[in-house]
């Protein structure tokens, strides 16, 4: 195992608000990240760069987007990876094991206001990304709205079942997810009154629409 210190006067050269220093190399490798903006960062990529032969390099990207954690934030078993960095903030990331003479590179990140640095190859597909997670959303939140303002309890349900499963976008992560709520209130709806079913129902349905509003946001790049 070995401690590498990565400047952050260095990193900062780069122009990113964000700086990734006390690299720790082997088989339980991590960086510490921090945000020095005055915003939240809600999107990263780290460039691991090695050297497995004289005179090769090879580069792996990793990429996290976190806008979604100011929804899932404080929920049972989200992920404290994909949470956004909050301004001053400094977490340590684990990675996968990498050879001393390894080091990192911060080589995009985007903020909260939609301002976006590094790789426009990495940059790019990430608002793209964002754009079909905005239309999922979206989709998922018309089907609740839809039958939630005229079907209640159990009928609420098996309806929102089919409609889930008639969507173009029912491959997509809010879809597969929505599908999976349903299918758990369908399993419990002989212990439960119709209004707690449908009191339910509305949860959901606030947190998709939540998560929705804020796919709208981020999905729109700030113009320079």
């Amino acid at each position: 195992m070995t401690i590498a210190i990565l400047l952050a006067a260095h990193l900062a050269l780069d122009g990113f608000p964000l700086v990734a220093d006390r690299l720790v190399t082997g088989q339980h490798a991590h960086v510490t990240l921090t945000n020095t903006a005055n915003q939240p960062v809600t999107a990263w990529a780290l460039a691991i760069v090695t050297h497995p032969a004289p005179g090769r390099t090879h580069r792996e990207v990793e990429t996290v987007d976190g806008y979604l954690s100011e929804a899932t934030h404080g929920i049972a078993g989200a992920p404290e990876r994909l949470e956004r960095l909050m301004p001053g903030q400094s977490r340590q990331v684990d990675l996968d094991a990498v050879p001393d003479d390894a080091t990192v590179e911060v080589a995009a990140v985007i903020l909260d206001d939609g301002t976006a640095m590094g790789d426009e190859k990495i940059v790019t597909p990430m608002f793209d990304r964002r754009a079909k997670e905005r239309d999922a959303l979206g989709a998922v939140a018309s089907v609740f709205r839809d039958v939630l303002g005229s079907q209640h309890g159990e009928a609420a349900v098996d309806a929102l079942r089919a409609r889930l499963e008639a969507l173009a976008e029912r491959d997509t992560a809010p879809c597969r997810a929505a599908i999976g709520a349903v299918d758990t209130y369908k399993q419990r709806v002989h212990d439960r009154t119709p209004d707690q079913i449908d009191d339910s129902l509305r949860t959901y349905a606030a947190f998709v629409t939540r998560e929705w509003e804020l796919a709208k946001k981020h999905a729109e790049r700030k113009s320079r």
